[in-house]
């Protein structure tokens, strides 16, 4: 009798157990997620420094999978690049072979892009139809997936800036999409961290907060500027360092010479390279302040880690100007960025431990 009476207690417990989100699951699926996004801007910092992103001038979500496999294809393919501006004035002497290299970056980054938007709506799907996830991780998610189709619609947006009246994307447009890449990165680690279980060790003052959320913008901001830098090829001039034209501040002549002013900021090749420089230092510093103020309050496993990889960042940047931007280096600062902002999100989720 007493067994019958425990009975439907057992079985409700066991009910609950069984519709429990599976955090581990669906955290590893998050970190996946996070780590092709990781691969998504390394790839498209290569298309960018090969000159490839033009190489595909039309958008074709479905049919575009399948790149040209016979002759003729690529032949087709090659004709329709030969109409805009950047082979007609920047490469009229590109034969079909080097084509074929900066249309297969292009295609890449595309199809990694299809890739992570499958992988993501497929592992959404499922477990959501599992319940294996939170009224809040629903709402959560369902944004990143917003993201990731703004991401889309983006990447075009900025293409099509390329094939008409321009040699080159738009800088502005090109710092958007690689700044919308970071923030459906960053989202992807603040969410897959608050699923693991908090440490009641780890004790943030309020200074220490305040310090971890500058470093997170300031870490996004320098992320949008050297997109910019690398859509103006700021890297290609000024390669001395620390100063530029043997100034640490170049004249105010240099730095706000368009109209009207606010326009340097994002036009100006002198002002974006040094408002870039800038942030560095700052950078730094925020990452200093913040790895002393959470040794002072128990939050120190990340805070070295931080300063070391902005100062690995820093030297990679330092190494790219004044070589004048070589690929393997170029892409290394590229990836290192991302490195930083991953570390930087986690360090910002230890500090407010609230869960998911």
């Amino acid at each position: 009798m007493t067994d019958w009476i425990n009975f439907p207690a057992a079985s409700l417990g066991a009910a609950r157990a069984a519709s429990a989100p599976d955090r581990t699951a669906v955290a590893r699926w998050l970190w996946f997620t996070a780590a092709l996004v990781f691969a998504m801007v390394v790839v498209g910092g290569a298309t960018r420094l090969t000159e490839s992103g033009l190489s595909i001038t039309e958008w074709k979500p479905v049919t575009g999978v399948i790149p040209p496999l016979s002759h003729a294809d690529w032949v087709e393919a090659f004709e329709k690049y030969k109409q805009i501006p950047q082979y007609k004035e920047l490469f009229p002497n590109m034969d079909l072979g080097r084509f074929q290299t900066i249309f297969l970056w292009e295609w890449s980054h595309r199809l990694l892009g299809r890739l992570i938007g499958v992988v993501f709506a497929l592992g959404l799907a499922w477990f959501w139809l599992r319940g294996a996830l939170s009224a809040r991780l629903k709402w959560q998610l369902s944004g990143v997936l917003a993201l990731g189709a703004l991401q889309g619609a983006v990447g075009w947006w900025m293409v099509a800036s390329g094939l008409v009246n321009r040699v080159e994307v738009a800088q502005e447009r090109l710092a958007i999409h690689l700044l919308l890449a970071s923030i459906t990165f960053a989202a992807l680690v603040w969410i897959a961290g608050g699923l693991a279980r908090p440490r009641r060790d780890e004790i943030a003052s309020t200074t220490a907060k305040v310090l971890g959320v500058l470093l997170a913008l300031v870490t996004l901001k320098q992320i949008f500027l050297g997109a910019l830098v690398a859509g103006l090829r700021a890297g290609l001039t000024y390669n001395t360092w620390p100063l530029m034209d043997g100034r640490f501040v170049p004249p105010a002549a240099d730095l706000f010479r368009n109209e009207p002013w606010w326009m340097n900021f994002f036009d100006n090749v002198t002002t974006v390279q040094f408002d870039h420089r800038m942030g560095a230092y700052v950078l730094l510093a925020l990452a200093l302040a913040n790895a002393i103020f959470a040794r002072q309050t128990g939050v120190v496993r990340r805070g070295w880690a931080i300063v070391a990889l902005v100062c690995c960042q820093a030297g990679l940047g330092i190494a790219t100007l004044v070589w004048s931007v070589p690929l393997p280096a170029a892409l290394a600062h590229q990836a290192f960025a991302m490195l930083v902002l991953g570390m930087v999100v986690a360090n910002l989720r230890a500090e407010f431990p609230a869960r998911a």
